[in-house]
């Protein structure tokens, strides 16, 4: 019982710090909005994953990953929000800053930040398929498929929260690096960049 958990565990947590849309999401608001941003994002993609577990303990994850148009649907929609984001980091790096503009929080992105979290990890339907494909894969013996499930969505989401909020807090260390206009736009570029990729990318995936 034992083993089998903390071999689950150290799976999750490996796919964890994998870098997906989810740490670019949270990389744009703490770096353009400050780290408070990046935690409350952090928050909506943690509270998107518990979404996920529940759909996936009722059932309806399977249904999701197994209908091809469900699938199509949700894909081309997460795919258009980041491309999105991608997109107002790209024009926000072309404005012009005036040194009072450079403050903390004077350019915030729009929206909020724990809708952008939740809503950009709801719209990966790659959740779905992980958790219905893999976790059951992962679950402890002598469990009810169900709580066993529950309990392996519940690390992750830990799991989840713990190294995006660490990672945020790293970036708050180094404020003042990124506070420069020139490093702020540079980052701008780079997040747009990264999310616009990894939106064409969430559009090219099958189930």
């Amino acid at each position: 019982m034992i083993m089998p958990f903390l071999t689950a565990a150290g799976v999750l947590a490996v796919l964890t710090v994998v870098p997906g849309p989810d740490m670019a999401v949270v990389t744009k608001r703490a770096v353009s909005a400050g780290w408070q941003d990046g935690l409350r994002t952090a928050g909506g993609i943690t509270a998107g994953l518990l979404v996920w577990g529940v759909l996936t303990v009722v059932g309806l994850a399977a249904v999701l990953a197994a209908s091809a148009v469900a699938y199509t649907v949700i894909k081309l929609a997460g795919a258009a929000y980041l491309v999105l984001l991608g997109v107002q980091a790209l024009v926000h790096s072309r404005r012009d800053r005036t040194p009072s503009a450079d403050a903390p929080h004077a350019a915030v992105p729009a929206g909020g930040a724990w809708r952008t979290g939740l809503v950009s990890n709801l719209f990966n339907p790659k959740i779905a398929v992980f958790y219905t494909g893999l976790l059951p894969t992962l679950a402890p013996p002598g469990l009810s498929p169900h709580t066993g499930m529950a309990l392996l969505v519940l690390i992750h989401a830990v799991l989840t929260a713990a190294w995006l909020s660490g990672y945020v807090l790293l970036l708050a260390k180094a404020r003042a690096f990124f506070q420069k206009p020139s490093v702020r736009r540079a980052m701008d570029r780079v997040t747009g960049v990264v999310l616009i990729g990894f939106g064409l990318k969430v559009a090219a995936t099958q189930p």
